[in-house]
């Protein structure tokens, strides 16, 4: 009886681990998660997976990170792969303001050339003055 629990739970850590790994390519081939984010979530889902089919893996990770409990290597990872996450995610943040800025100030160039086709740079709003 005392094996059975751990059997069920593995079992169900698989199934789904695997679905959640389907899971992410669906999204992929539909377009709504991109490759460079997927990386992430398919190398997560993997060590899941093998930790699932390797009952003491964890274990033997742990010991030969001198780790005490096995469970506190699984939230030092995590908070490790959050932070690692979220360190990517600010980077492209960063780079998409960025071109954001530059888009909105090449459209305000192209807005001003063509009310002023001769080519001089006017530097009032003329927006305000249709009020």
């Amino acid at each position: 009886m005392e094996n059975i629990v751990p059997l069920k739970i593995q079992i169900i850590c698989i199934i789904v681990s695997v679905s959640f790994l389907f899971y992410i390519g669906y999204l992929i081939i539909k377009g709504k998660l991109r490759e460079e984010y997927a990386i992430f979530w398919v190398i997560c889902t993997i060590i899941l997976i093998a930790f699932s089919f390797w009952r003491n893996g964890l274990a033997i990770v742990a010991n030969f990170f001198g780790v005490f409990s096995p469970p506190n290597l699984v939230f030092m990872g995590a908070i490790f792969g959050i932070f690692i996450y979220l360190l990517h995610l600010s980077i492209v943040v960063s780079k998409l303001q960025s071109n954001n800025k530059e888009l909105s100030q090449q459209i305000a160039l192209l807005k001003n050339k063509l009310k002023n086709p001769d080519g001089e740079i006017s530097y009032k709003n003329t927006d305000s003055n249709k009020k």
